[in-house]
């Protein structure tokens, strides 16, 4: 129905009623800042978040113009005003308020007026909130995608590789908890709300944006990819104040890894050759009967995985896929290449992968059978019966249990790494493809562990080779530099870890492609707490370590490390493009964790058992010391391991103070003040004026967790209290009043002063010199005496009589005295 001239006056009416809105305390108008659209240069990220954005100023031209046919699309386009608002700027920020409010004034204006059609007060289908799959109109939730009913494969043929997944956008999060931040200087900048473009492609190549919380903060353009020493020593400080970790960090990292590229899937190279269609049920059935030393059978695993591919598992493919199924397929020669098999089996490893816990039994045993599938499925397949005492990895010894590099002894298993990578009998390439995987240089891996497969061997790796060995001629290969797990080291009790944290060492290792279990990421600290890697570096679901540390197994001791470019490999240390980063929208710091082989109590419940061990403290020493002396007892925390001396003794070591206090790293003593008491301080007597204690007490604030330490480079520009050190605060803004201003003189007058003081000190300057007794002379006596004139000489009344005469008078002058 077409608008009518009164229905036009009412949303006229409507309209002024939105631009007279103001604050509460003041007369700033809320709608000024939806008047006009956003910036497209400055906000390039808004136009592809925002489906359908709109401004004031426009709908206002619109109407006044007759554009619209209808009065409920002048409505929908002032809603999707404030719906966009509301969706990409924080729902505590001030922007979103003024949004609030004045969605309510839309909604009760317009319904105030009954010539003017009902409409709806939840978001229109064109908003983001309805595009991007958000709980509620009101309060934007994200919500989890529908489970999809996939289709029936019980009588199809194995199904093609799945379509390429489209990214999600970022929904905007949850009202975040009330926090007590000591206050700071305000720096920030007026959010976009409003915005137009149409809906960008969703190309996985193309980076996604990300909705800040607020405009300040960097957007997912800015890379943050300069990490130097500098750099390093800052994060230090900042690591140093943050002792507890912000209970709104999991929800930043959610937030952000809800918007990033999904794992497109597999690639088209490197599968099995093809080989006689009778020989998959042979492979599928080697798996289904496999068992340890023991008898147990280690299917298990695969079988207890269900059918259903959840979407919260990040899989490359939500089709369904189990063990059952493609033993039906395969008994039934349903493959039709040898390459559609193999993708199937890639996808059930992968699957088992995400749905056991790392570390677990079952994750051990699906890693174990990974390398068994990889084996049988090699150009040099084993024979049955299928046993190996290295869990089929291709190695003797993994991290933990081989020999440290440089070292003379017998301490571990020899010739299984070395200290620099090997050139001979190879021939480097630029990349290598297996089961869908492209690996190239400087690319994270999981390997095969032949100690323990539950925990994969974290690799980068430095080469790609084809072998020319005689015996392995044209076999591929990587070299990679191993990291270390916690429990792959020696390190104090009282050392805390990041939550997946990994140490660099000086092990470099060969290992067949056939090794490969997945490709990983693993992050410098410095990156690690600013963003998540962006594709094809690392995809959501897929491992992520963090390293700050480089492990010397020799010496048991960690040096965290300044520079990042010292641990990669040269071909790819220059490259601008390394790893770049979707930042989050400020700093998040991983959860720390205390020793592995603590466990979850003081009593060692849940530790896990590894290579590594706890070794004593100087503390723990002297301590052992003590108890030798008095003849018996505990001798103190020494290393879980015996190392084995050349005449074929046995003893305990630990490590002395002195190397303690020469390998000991900033890092070190950092985690070892995570360990230490907190010593209270006393507070002076008087009032509390703390923050807390002005918001009603920890208590009132939801717990300690809410309170947020300032930081030290912010506190440091605020004042203190001379007494108590504290930084000074207020409860309230300053008064919005007045002030009286000081006197002013006028240009003229100041001109007048300076040319009076001008002359007084150029008749100073004539004045002779005054005498001793003089000195204490006020500046108003000497003022007078500078104006007393002094009768000149013979010889100068003489020149200036001389100086007035006339030419023709001086040489008259000349003449008679001449004559």
């Amino acid at each position: 129905m077409p608008i009518t001239p009164a229905q036009k006056t009412a949303i006229e009416e409507v309209i002024a009623a939105i631009l007279v809105a103001t604050a509460p305390r003041g007369k700033r108008q809320l709608a000024a800042i939806f008047m006009d659209l956003v910036d497209r240069t400055e906000w390039p990220e808004y136009y592809e978040i925002i489906p359908e954005p709109r401004c004031l100023k426009n709908i206002q031209a619109g109407v006044a113009k007759g554009r619209y046919k209808e009065a409920t699309d002048v409505y929908t386009d002032l809603s999707l005003v404030f719906w966009n608002a509301l969706f990409y700027n924080e729902s505590g920020s001030q922007i979103a308020l003024d949004a609030e409010t004045l969605k309510t004034i839309l909604e009760t204006e317009w319904r105030k007026r009954p010539v003017l059609p009902a409409v709806r007060s939840s978001p229109p289908p064109s908003s983001a909130q309805k595009v991007h799959g958000t709980v509620n109109d009101s309060d934007p939730e994200p919500q989890k995608e529908p489970k999809k009913e996939p289709p029936s494969t019980a009588t199809t043929p194995a199904p093609p590789t799945p379509a390429v997944p489209a990214p999600t956008q970022l929904p905007a999060p949850a009202a975040p908890a009330a926090r007590i931040i000591t206050p700071a200087p305000a720096h920030a900048t007026p959010q976009p709300t409003a915005s137009t473009s149409a809906s960008g492609s969703n190309a996985l190549n193309k980076p996604v944006p990300i909705r800040p919380k607020s405009a300040h903060q960097p957007t997912p353009e800015v890379e943050i990819d300069v990490v130097t020493a500098d750099s390093d020593e800052q994060e230090l400080d900042a690591m140093t104040s943050q002792v507890e970790r912000d209970p709104q960090s999991e929800e930043i990292v959610k937030q952000l890894e809800k918007g990033l590229p999904r794992f497109p899937g597999f690639g088209e190279e490197g599968w099995m050759a093809d080989v006689n269609p009778e020989r998959y049920s042979d492979i599928v059935h080697a798996l289904k009967t496999h068992k340890d030393i023991i008898g147990n059978r280690l299917a298990v695993c695969l079988e207890s995985v269900p059918e259903e591919s959840p979407p919260s598992l990040h899989l490359s493919s939500t089709a369904p896929i189990s063990l059952k199924q493609i033993e039906t397929r395969a008994r039934h020669k349903m493959y039709k290449t040898a390459k559609d098999f193999d993708l199937d089996m890639a996808r059930l490893f992968e699957k088992a992968r995400r749905w056991h816990d790392p570390g677990t039994e079952a994750y051990g045993r699906t890693l174990l059978l990974q390398r068994l599938y990889n084996a049988l499925t090699s150009p040099n397949p084993p024979t049955p019966p299928y046993v190996s005492e290295t869990n089929f990895a291709a190695l003797r010894a993994g991290p933990g249990n081989v020999k440290p590099v440089h070292r003379s002894d017998n301490d571990g298993v020899p010739n299984v790494t070395t200290y620099r990578v090997l050139t001979r009998d190879r021939t480097f390439v630029d990349e290598l493809h297996y089961k869908g995987w492209k690996l190239k240089i400087g690319d994270w891996v999981h390997l095969a562990n032949p100690d323990d497969p539950s925990r994969p061997i974290i690799g980068q790796v430095f080469k790609c080779w084809t072998s020319d060995e005689p015996e392995k001629k044209g076999q591929p290969g990587i070299t990679v530099a191993w990291y270390y797990r916690p429990e792959q080291t020696f390190h104090p009790a009282n050392r805390q870890f990041w939550e997946g944290e990994v140490f660099k060492t000086s092990h470099f290792a060969d290992h067949p492609v056939e090794d490969i279990i997945e490709k990983v990421a693993c992050q410098f600290t410095a990156r690690h707490i600013r963003g998540r890697p962006r594709p094809p570096y690392w995809y959501v679901g897929w491992p992520l370590y963090v390293c700050d540390s480089r492990y010397n197994d020799r010496e048991r001791t960690f040096v965290k490390l300044k520079n990042w470019n010292s641990c990669i490999p040269e071909e790819v240390r220059q490259s601008a493009e390394f790893m770049p980063i979707y930042p989050f929208e400020r700093t998040v710091y991983p959860v720390r964790h205390p020793s592995p082989f603590l466990g979850k109590s003081a009593g060692g419940k849940g530790a896990v058992k590894g290579p590594g061990g706890i070794i004593s403290t100087p503390a723990d020493q002297q301590t052992s010391q003590n108890d030798a002396a008095g003849g018996g007892g505990d001798t103190g925390l020494m290393e879980r391991s015996s190392s084995t001396k050349p005449n074929g003794t046995t003893a305990r070591t630990a490590v002395t103070t002195a190397a303690a206090a020469r390998y000991s790293s900033p890092y070190q003593q950092l985690q070892a003040t995570y360990s230490q008491p907190q010593v209270s301080q006393q507070r002076p007597t008087g009032p509390d004026r703390s923050v807390v204690s002005a918001a009603g007490g920890v208590a009132a604030i939801g717990g300690a967790a809410q309170v947020e330490k300032l930081p030290p480079e912010t506190a440091k520009l605020f004042d203190r209290d001379p007494e108590t050190n504290e930084v000074l605060w207020f409860a309230a803004p300053p008064l919005n009043m007045t002030r009286a201003k000081g006197p002013r003189h006028s240009l003229a007058y100041l001109q007048f002063l300076a040319a009076k003081r001008k002359r007084s000190s150029e008749e100073e300057n004539v004045d002779g010199m005054e005498c001793d007794g003089d000195a204490a002379a006020t500046p108003a006596h000497r003022a007078k005496r500078a104006r007393v004139s002094v009768r000149p000489t013979v010889t100068e009344t003489m020149r200036q009589v001389w100086e007035e005469l006339s030419p023709a008078e001086a040489s008259s002058i000349l003449s008679s005295l001449s004559s």
